[in-house]
């Protein structure tokens, strides 16, 4: 008997969210065909997609005659054209807090890396160096940890942060003064935030309200010793005014897991800099949060097969008011 269902699966998943609906689904890796490209140009068969970092815009959507839902392995959404999927009654939905303790843990390990020079220090003793009085750092406890963005992943940095030593304070427009916990503080604007902060750590979705929004006055505001971390969105971060922050000395530092265009490259001017740490993109990559990721998309599609909708579903309303 052939599976009921049709998945197209990222290049690249845990075995274990495919293997626990392969009941009814009978699942292609877009490593199956010659190119991406040429996986989205048969769409049309699939009646799930689990999609990680793949552009799914309308044009591909308006192609997927049989498509029923969008499970997003990961939380971030800006890769997927939810209004075209909406349009046609597809059920977009990701997995939130799955990578949240991976990605905060990432955040923390980039501050800790600028702070105390590692990438600088390593390079120093691989060629031979010994000279330890080069790359004293400063400690995290007692600095004041700024979160631009308040949600699952921030929670955990806070948490971390915390118990360390540090102050937290966030700015979150959309966060109901109920919601955020005692021990973190809550400013008003954005560049209050990078007023207060030794360093930010920004854990925002990319909006067009978001786009660009950290840029000269936000970094002229974290100061000279400030350290500016990105784990979040590349494009929140105006990289010009980065640039010109760290030319002038007007920041101490960056860690960089996101950027305005992946990959940057190699002559990108971030890579020649020794007051920021690069990664290639790899906060929620943790053999821990690959497993959780891959489970709970397919935990997703599993429902929308069973007739419901997903908890996560990020555009319930608008499907409920298709169906008036």
């Amino acid at each position: 008997m052939s599976p009921a269902w049709e998945v197209l699966l990222p290049a690249h998943i845990d075995s274990a969210g495919p293997e626990s609906i392969s009941d009814f689904a009978r699942c292609t890796g877009m490593d199956e065909y010659d190119s991406v490209d040429d996986a989205l140009a048969d769409i049309g068969r699939y009646d799930a997609v689990i999609v990680r970092v793949t552009d799914l815009d309308a044009g591909v959507i308006d192609r997927a005659d049989r498509l029923k839902v969008v499970a997003k392995h990961g939380a971030g959404l800006d890769n997927v054209d939810v209004g075209a999927a909406s349009r046609r009654g597809i059920v977009v939905c990701n997995t939130p807090g799955a990578n949240a303790r991976s990605v905060a843990e990432h955040a923390l390990a980039l501050l800790f890396g600028v702070r105390r020079h590692l990438r600088t220090a390593d390079r120093h003793v691989r060629s031979g160096g010994w000279d330890r009085s080069a790359f004293a750092g400063r400690e995290l406890t007692g600095d004041t940890l700024g979160l631009f963005g308040f949600g699952a992943i921030a929670r955990e940095t806070a948490d971390l942060a915390q118990g360390m030593g540090q102050a937290v304070c966030t700015y979150d427009p959309y966060l109901a003064d109920a919601d955020v916990p005692a021990r973190v503080d809550r400013v008003t604007d954005l560049p209050a935030l990078f007023q207060r902060a030794d360093a930010v750590s920004i854990h925002a979705p990319l909006t067009p309200e978001t786009r660009g929004v950290v840029s000269t006055d936000e970094l002229t505001a974290l100061g000279p010793d400030g350290v500016l971390v990105n784990t979040a969105r590349g494009p929140i971060v105006d990289e010009a005014a980065l640039l010109a922050a760290l030319d002038a000395g007007r920041i101490g530092g960056a860690g960089l897991d996101t950027f305005a265009e992946e990959p940057p490259g190699e002559h990108h001017p971030f890579a020649a800099r020794d007051d920021v740490l690069l990664t290639p993109h790899v906060g929620g990559v943790t053999a821990e949060a690959l497993e959780r990721m891959s489970r709970r998309a397919a935990a997703n599609v599993r429902t929308v097969y069973e007739g419901a909708l997903p908890d996560s579903t990020v555009n319930r309303a608008a499907l409920e008011e298709g169906e008036r």
